[in-house]
This record gives structure tokens, sequence and C-alpha cells, in this order.
């Protein structure tokens, strides 16, 4: 998409109104933290290691996006453990420090729970950092539920971890349920459980390849406030 036609999107999109949102279902990397740099870096290592080629800040978009315990048995064969030793070995080296929340995330998680809608992140980053990463910017209070790969048996887009968090806030399936996510993988999640696609695009590269359309394009997070019925002064319209 070029940058005159991303202007247009963005102006449809912000004629468009979902319903309100009961609950709201947040990816992690690159939806509320900008991970890719450290993602990038990390995966490269990785592959220099098992004797690949490194990828492309474009090719790392494109490519990264299920869960290790998912890809690394197809991309590695037989030696994936080797590969996820290393892996895990390299993101320890600093995750924390250079983890960035994205412009309008923490303005967007206080705002809808502010109005009592409940929060949630499904992530297909592996549990432990996940958990770090939410406790290190002090966000666990914003959360009525966060899974990360390997809690549940099967990681995104299987949508089961969005159907453990509606089932914990006992709340059903619905266009009013958002899941809020910038690869095609949260697309397929939001599909398989019923729920509303927001895709998080900011214009750089191109769009994901998505199977099924997205409900919803925004350029980050701090669109969402206007969605929905709500304005972006946080007052309900």
């Amino acid at each position: 998409m070029t940058g005159d036609s991303l202007h247009v999107a963005r102006a449809v999109d912000a004629e468009l109104r979902l319903p309100p949102p009961r609950a709201i279902v947040f990816d992690w990397d690159n939806t509320l933290v900008d991970t890719w740099p450290v993602i990038t870096a990390t995966m490269n290592v990785t592959l220099i290691a098992m004797g690949h080629e490194p990828w492309s800040p474009a090719e790392a978009k494109r490519r990264i996006a299920r869960s290790l315990r998912e890809s690394f048995p197809e991309l590695f064969g037989d030696r994936w453990e080797d590969a996820r030793d290393v892996f895990y070995a390299e993101l320890e080296r600093g995750h924390l420090e250079r983890l960035t929340p994205l412009p309008g995330a923490e303005a967007a998680l206080k705002h809808f729970g502010a109005r009592g809608v409940p929060l949630a992140v499904v992530s297909n980053k592996t549990a432990r950092y996940l958990h770090r990463e939410v406790a290190h910017l002090g966000w666990e209070h914003y959360f009525t539920a966060v899974f990360g790969a390997g809690e549940l048996p099967r990681d995104k887009p299987a949508p089961d971890a969005v159907f453990a968090f509606l089932a914990r806030a006992g709340l059903a399936p619905g266009r009013d349920i958002w899941f809020v996510g910038d690869s095609s993988v949260d697309v397929e999640i939001a599909h398989a459980a019923g729920c509303a696609s927001v895709l998080v695009w900011g214009g750089e590269g191109d769009m994901p390849a998505c199977a099924t359309a997205p409900a919803v394009v925004v350029c980050d997070c701090s669109a969402l406030s206007g969605l929905g019925g709500f304005d972006n002064r946080g007052r309900d319209t």
C-alpha cells in the first residue's frame, strides 16, 4: 500500500465503528510493545549459529508470527531444540532493558480499563518471557489474563487462549470482542474465535496478507479509543 492509499485507509478506518467492546484481547509483540529489533537480532544469532543465512528486517517481519515450538521444528528439523537453546540464551541478554511500549499502548489500556472492559494478552511469545515483560512494565493490573506460548495445548492461531480468557471473564465470543494484533496470525485467531479483528499496521512495508480481512485497520493503539463509540478524549460518543 502506498503512502497516499494509507491515508485513505486511515480515513476510512476513522469512519468505521465496531460495536462497543465487551472485552479486548491484545497481541503483545509489536502491538503493545516494540520488540522487532530484539526479536530480529535474536533470530539472526540463532540462524547463523545453526548454519543458516540471517534474515533482513522485512523477512523477519514476514516470517516470524507462530510460536517457537511450532515454527522451529519446520525451520531447523531434528536440531530445533539446539536452536531453541541458542535463541533463549540470546534473548536473555537484555530483552527487558530494550523493551519499549508503542505509542498509545498504555493510554489505550487505561482508557478501556477505566470503562470496565476486561483486557487480556494472547501472545506466541514463550510464556515465561511474556510474563516477565508484562511485570517489567508494571502492567499486570491492566489484564484479566495473560497467555503466552506453551501455557495451553495449542498456540495462536488456535483460539484456545481466547476461549480461556472469555470463560474466565464470563463472556461469550462475538463481534463485540476485539482481538487487536499486528499479524495475519492475529487476524486468523480472531476469525477462529468468532471475534472482531483489529489489525495494527503502521504502513511500513506490505500489509500482512490475511486469508480473512480484518474488521478494521488502525495505525497504532492510539486509534482504538475512536472505535466502538468512544472518542479519542475518552468519553462515550
